[in-house]
């Protein structure tokens, strides 16, 4: 860097003390970010900085590529990444990367998984509303901010775009915000603006986001998305969808609703579906009424196309979004979340299989607890094929050997597989085996009760 960009960063490190005490990113700040190139923007990153990136649809993936060649040509070391799950290839975290690199992951995706389960990267249990709570407490203190955002507005303004998550959080933490000004971006109203006096440096750069068109939805998963559907959502319910097939399935299912709405920590391309079918209006809603509420989204150019300038969608930061006392405020909270294995007396692991970490928290219990205490009758709602593609049950006597517990048993009210569904709010241990075996993979269901007698010493009964 030139003796010239020295003093101006330096001047604008002052212009940012001179502002601590309003480290919103709104304000417009007597300053303009370095402009540079991906390669000359990382050279900020010194060894043991802990580093935050971007997430989903918005992983800025031109700054994690020079990221990982400026910390293996330069010999960095201990330089700490954190995050909720990233798309693309994560160079970083192949093995050569260890010592340079310890990858941190709030929420595990596939690309992180090796990684994590053989010890080179870890993971962070912790509830999706409460990832700001690190930045702001200063229990992780960020140096440095890889994010992606819009090319400025009229005045200034950036977007977050698709992503607004736990990233408005670290940009208001982070001691040095790299920006990757990206067309592609979305412009998405709500939480997700910054300022770009506020990015310390800026790289230009013209690439497609990242995409999860729909996948292919299973015969059971569709099954169990009808049962939903058509017993469990009523008409002018406020709907939170999890990731995966089942959440997909239902919405796939509800062409035939009228008045919903949408608060939820993310969502993808049925969500469209259902908006242009009529059948999404938000009419209903206490929070944000007329307003389909997210926090981030991952799907199609078409999904990012809906988003974009959109005055129907407001994007907020996931601490207010994730609120379980803010979602109980809307009516008919129902609450559709995947988990991977349930016990008989319900305990539900959701984040790993057996000791191998498989994905994290999220925000499920933070929105079935918003749809339990919700006045009007919400419904939390947990759905799963009864058995795994080996053929194994997933509703279990006993929980695999290290596998965690993310919903609770006393946080648990609807279990759903392709063979019915059942309510076990207010049931003892005993009526729970009954229910839960009743809707176990008949396969199965023989080897439970006798499973159940043996731990309960009683015969599970209604």
């Amino acid at each position: 860097m030139h003796l010239s960009g020295v003093f101006r960063r330096f001047k604008n490190e002052i212009i940012r003390k001179y502002y601590t005490y309003a480290t919103e990113p709104f304000h417009p700040l007597p300053r303009a970010p370095i402009t540079a190139s991906a390669e000359d923007a990382i050279k900020v990153v010194k060894s043991g900085d802990n580093i935050f990136v971007h997430s989903a649809a918005a992983t800025p993936s031109k700054l994690l590529a020079a990221l990982a060649n400026h910390g293996k040509q330069n010999r960095l070391e201990r330089v700490t990444v954190c995050h909720i799950h990233i798309e693309g290839a994560m160079e970083y975290l192949k093995p050569e990367y260890s010592g340079i690199f310890r990858d941190n992951s709030f929420f595990i995706g596939a690309n992180a998984r090796e990684a994590v389960n053989t010890g080179r990267a870890d993971f962070v249990p912790i509830f999706l509303s409460e990832i700001p709570l690190l930045f702001q407490r200063k229990i992780i203190q960020l140096d440095v901010a890889l994010i992606n955002v819009s090319p400025p507005d009229q005045h200034g303004f950036c977007s977050f775009g698709p992503s607004v998550d736990v990233t408005r959080s670290a940009v208001k933490n982070a001691k040095y915000i790299i920006g990757q000004i990206n067309p592609k971006i979305p412009r998405t109203f709500g939480d997700g603006t910054i300022h770009v006096s506020h990015l310390d440096c800026i790289v230009n750069v013209d690439e497609e986001l990242p995409q999860r068109p729909p996948a292919k939805i299973s015969p059971i998963e569709n099954a169990i998305g009808r049962l939903i559907a058509d017993n469990l959502v009523d008409n002018g319910a406020t709907l939170q969808m999890g990731i995966g097939n089942i959440p997909d399935a239902v919405l796939s299912s509800l062409k035939s609703h009228t008045d919903l709405g949408i608060h939820s920590e993310m969502f993808s391309d049925g969500v469209v579906d259902l908006v242009e079918a009529g059948c999404i209006t938000n009419a209903q809603k206490k929070i944000l009424p007329g307003k389909i509420v997210g926090s981030f989204c991952l799907g199609s150019r078409r999904l990012y196309d809906f988003l974009d300038n959109n005055p129907f969608i407001v994007m907020g930061d996931v601490q207010w979004v994730n609120s379980s006392s803010l979602i109980a405020q809307n009516p008919k909270v129902t609450a559709i979340n995947s988990c991977i294995e349930i016990d008989l007396t319900g305990q539900v692991v959701s984040d790993s299989i057996g000791t191998r970490m498989y994905s994290g928290v999220g925000g499920q219990v933070d929105f079935l607890r918003g749809a339990a205490i919700c006045p009007d009758g919400g419904k939390p709602i947990l759905a799963l094929p009864s058995s795994t593609k080996k053929g194994e049950s997933k509703i279990v006597p006993f929980l695999k050997q290290g596998a965690g517990i993310v919903t609770t048993r006393a946080h648990v009210h609807y279990v759903v597989t392709e063979y019915g569904y059942t309510n076990l709010f207010g049931k003892n241990l005993r009526q729970r085996a009954f229910e839960l075996i009743r809707i176990a993979h008949p396969d199965h269901r023989e080897e439970l009760e006798k499973a159940a007698f043996e731990r309960l010493n009683c015969m599970p009964s209604p």
